[in-house]
């Protein structure tokens, strides 16, 4: 996918028969990207790297919508928010990774929406110069981990009680990682 393709709208069927458009997040995203968050399970909030509820962190996503290191995406349906993926270029010595982020509404999962995002944000990270990638994933959440591991993502590192929630409680982290190549073509 090209850089210019990253930058369009593409509507998809899913699996489970029904359309949805995913496209890059712009600033008028931001009441919609909100009431993803408030949507969002209480209990999956607690263990979030971000806080989808809080209107700062939402100001904050749309306020970076433009950086030249970060790609974000919404799955649109209608004019409801089901999905946000997000490429992250990082500084310094890991300059050439990108991490990966992908939160998909629980009405839209298991119909195919994170199998349709995750080349495409796999596709933003190699656009952003990246010739790595990385997602930090819980070790309960097997969906997530079974759609990189198609993407032919590996787990370099298991973290034990390496998340702690917003209640106090820990989890163990997967650090799953892969090379990507510039001739790569991220499919399923």
């Amino acid at each position: 996918m090209t850089e210019h393709a990253l930058l369009t709208a593409t509507t998809i069927r899913l699996r489970d028969g029904r359309t949805t458009t995913i496209r890059p997040l712009n600033p008028d995203d931001r009441p919609a990207l909100l009431a993803f968050g408030h949507a969002l399970p209480p209990e999956e909030l607690l263990y979030m790297q971000d806080d989808f509820s809080s209107p700062e962190v939402i100001s904050r996503l749309t306020g970076a919508c433009a950086a030249d290191h970060w790609r974000q995406f919404l799955a649109v349906a209608g004019d409801m928010v089901v999905g946000y993926g997000a490429a992250l270029r990082l500084a310094g010595w890991s300059s050439h990774v990108a991490e990966i982020q992908l939160i998909v509404s629980r009405g839209w999962r298991r119909g195919g929406l994170g199998t349709a995002m995750a080349p495409v944000l796999l596709d933003a990270a190699q656009a952003l110069g990246a010739t790595r990638a990385v997602v930090e994933i819980l070790e309960a959440q097997t969906t997530g981990l079974a759609i990189f591991e198609r993407l032919g993502f590996q787990v370099e590192g298991r973290l034990d009680r390496h998340v702690c929630d917003r209640t106090g409680c820990s989890h163990t982290m997967l650090v799953l990682a892969r090379q990507i190549d510039q001739d790569d073509e991220q499919s399923i």
